[in-house]
């Protein structure tokens, strides 16, 4: 095959929320349409399992990631401590490239200030942190800091499936379940 080769994306069909989807949201935050049915399918108590299939760059991220950081947002304003959710990946790039994103949400957005993610994956990172916070430049960080992770455990924890196996049972990793 010879060039040239066009690609035309195809735009994403807004949703039609009757309100915003969670108060912390920005009033220029528009759902594609996607968007808007994960969120209604995955809010509050009766939140159904739900498969998200469209293309690269149309926000699947923020069709689980948001209504999981409003579930927290709401244990943390009920008392609740400890891991109420985990999000795992199949590679430690993508854990970590997810989690730069997701500490920025947090560290920007006043409404999520006080809930708390860890991330968890393979070798200690080359910088460890003991909190969620902007690094220099667009970098964010999540909690990194294993003995933190297992003192204070995140609200949110990031982690691979392997990484997984071996925090439910390792005596070390203990304390990350103590709060459940």
């Amino acid at each position: 095959f010879k060039g040239p080769y066009l690609t035309v994306p195809l735009p994403f069909r807004v949703g039609r929320a009757q309100r915003k989807p969670f108060p912390w949201l920005a009033d220029t935050f528009i759902p594609h349409a996607h968007q808007s049915k994960a969120f209604a399918r995955l809010d509050g108590s009766d939140a159904q399992s739900t498969l998200i299939a469209t293309g690269t760059g149309s926000g699947k991220t923020e069709c689980f990631t948001y209504p999981i950081l409003e579930h927290c947002r709401q244990a943390r304003a009920a008392g609740r401590s400890g891991i109420k959710a985990i999000i795992l990946y199949p590679m430690n790039a993508l854990a970590s490239d997810q989690a730069n994103r997701m500490a920025k949400t947090l560290v920007t957005n006043a409404a999520l200030q006080g809930i708390s993610a860890g991330l968890y994956v393979g070798d200690a990172p080359a910088e460890e942190s003991k909190t969620v916070r902007k690094l220099d430049g667009d970098a964010y960080t999540l909690i990194t800091e294993r003995s933190e992770l297992r003192k204070n455990p995140p609200d949110i924890l990031l982690t691979n499936y392997k990484m997984l196996d071996f925090l439910l049972i390792r005596a070390i990793d203990a304390g990350l379940w103590a709060q459940q």
